[in-house]
């Protein structure tokens, strides 16, 4: 016989799930017809299945004193569905809370609160759809590939008009199309994925994507496509100074360059988050820096702001990369010729130092280096730092766990508490990186960070915050801090 308890916890579990799985619908076309990224709590929802859609609604216990229960947050996001909007990250957890307990609906119906709250949106032009182009289609371009066509729709600000790549033998188009469709870190592809011979193009889910096979950049005219003032991401790595990215800069129907890894010379380095707004409309070139560099500058940011640094380390524990070889063979680096699924392999890291081309008061103050480590992603930040200031362990972590729920930096640092966390519990984290707080070490002026992130999923969801900017596109994060 069931017992009252379980069947009150079955019909409680039953309505979590039907008002799940009535988001689903609701917040996939609020993010192709709009560009609007619903979440709870920091938590994305967008693609989520009706248990992490739940399990987003459970973590608001964890910060604040009252629970959120889907049904009461079901009417703001019914209610977002019949407004007029554009893109932006809209967290309904956070308005939904607010209305609800902390007082400040004043009255309102929840219409009405939600005019108020998204009120800066009103203010905001939209701007023109953006022509992409990605040159290169490895690890990141894959995943560029897949964030944009999980935007396809009218109101897309960034669509994806093709990749580039080497010309290849017979067959490459639907070598190309299985790699996009089966990822053996980041799994299947959400959708439909076709090859059209004819067109030498790959359909995606609404998205038409022409395949370019050129030996560089100057062998390519983009008009022919249709293509027109276009932001061409860099994948490749081959070009990192001005000279070699301007040869996009040459091919008719290219406007702008987007480089995703770190840039030489007079290039502006950029970590969305922390120095976003250093790029100007006249840029013509952007690097989007490294993965480990946008990991650890929104963290180290927060510290310098609340704490001061003196100076420090960072040691960087991170996955293997297609740099290193499968088994022992030549390579012009050092160590990296040994095998890399079968070695930790220290090696040099610039990231500590290029922190200061986005965060310019931290410069000469960060050593680095680096351990490579046999996975295939999510890697880590161990940065050990010498404070002007005094605190303690509880004060630090309390005022982190604030940065990733209430700053500006709250779509760049996640924060956990979980002491049983590893790092396959990261793949697919779209934070540029997720503080471990039962990892913290604080010794009065002396603390010890650690910070997880997925160095190609969360590095690409930064990459796209640069593309948007750099198409003019402001994409607001509301409610405001």
């Amino acid at each position: 016989m069931t017992s009252r308890n379980e069947e009150l916890y079955q019909k409680s579990w039953q309505e979590r799930q039907d008002f799940a799985e009535r988001m689903q619908p609701i917040i996939g076309q609020l993010y192709r017809n709009f560009g609007v990224e619903v979440a709870v709590y920091g938590r994305p929802l967008v693609n989520a299945s009706a248990i992490d859609i739940i399990k987003a609604h459970k973590s608001v216990g964890i910060h604040e004193e009252s629970k959120l229960r889907l049904r009461e947050s079901f009417p703001f996001l019914e209610a977002l569905s019949k407004m007029d909007l554009h893109a932006a990250n809209i967290d309904i957890g956070k308005l939904a809370y607010r209305y609800l307990f902390l007082g400040e609906a004043n009255d309102l119906s929840v219409e009405q609160f939600l005019e108020k709250e998204l009120a800066p949106l009103k203010q905001q032009d939209v701007a023109e759809p953006q022509d992409v182009v990605l040159y290169g289609f490895g690890r990141i371009g894959r995943i560029l590939a897949r964030l944009l066509i999980e935007r396809t729709g009218p109101m897309a600000n960034l669509r994806l008009r093709a990749i580039v790549i080497r010309p290849g033998k017979d067959g490459d188009l639907e070598k190309r199309a299985s790699l996009l469709r089966r990822d053996s870190i980041h799994g299947a592809f959400n959708g439909s994925i076709t090859v059209d011979e004819e067109e030498n193009a790959i359909k995606a889910n609404g998205a038409f994507i022409k395949v370019i096979y050129a030996k560089s950049p100057s062998d390519i005219d983009y008009t022919e496509y249709g293509i027109n003032n276009a932001l061409v991401v860099d994948n490749t790595g081959i070009w990192s100074d001005e000279d070699g990215l301007g040869q996009h800069l040459k091919s008719k129907g290219v406007a702008k360059v987007l480089l995703t890894a770190p840039a030489k010379g007079d290039i502006k380095n950029v970590v969305y988050g922390v120095n976003h707004n250093d790029i100007l409309a006249e840029d013509k070139i952007i690097s989007a820096a490294s993965c480990t560099t946008n990991a650890i500058t929104p963290v180290l940011k927060a510290i310098n702001d609340k704490y001061g640094i003196k100076n420090g380390h960072v040691e960087t524990v991170h996955s293997y990369t297609n740099d290193q070889n499968l088994i022992d063979n030549y390579h012009k680096s050092p160590r990296r010729g040994r095998s890399g699924p079968l070695n930790m392999v220290i090696t040099s890291t610039g990231a500590a130092k290029a922190v200061s081309k986005a965060l310019p008061e931290l410069k000469g103050l960060l050593t680095g280096n680096a351990i490579r480590v046999p996975t295939p992603n999510v890697s880590m930040a161990i940065m050990n730092l010498n404070l002007k200031t005094t605190t303690d362990r509880d004060a630090l972590n309390d005022y982190l766990r604030g940065v990733s729920l209430e700053s500006n930096l709250r779509e760049q640092v996640d924060y956990t508490a979980s002491t049983e966390i590893v790092s396959t519990d990261l793949v697919g984290s779209r934070f540029a990186g997720v503080v471990d707080s039962q990892a913290t070490i604080v010794d009065e002026d002396r603390a010890v960070l650690y910070v997880w992130y997925d160095n190609e999923f969360g590095y690409s969801c930064q990459v796209v915050k640069v593309m948007h900017k750099m198409a003019g596109v402001d994409v607001l994060s509301l409610p405001k801090a």
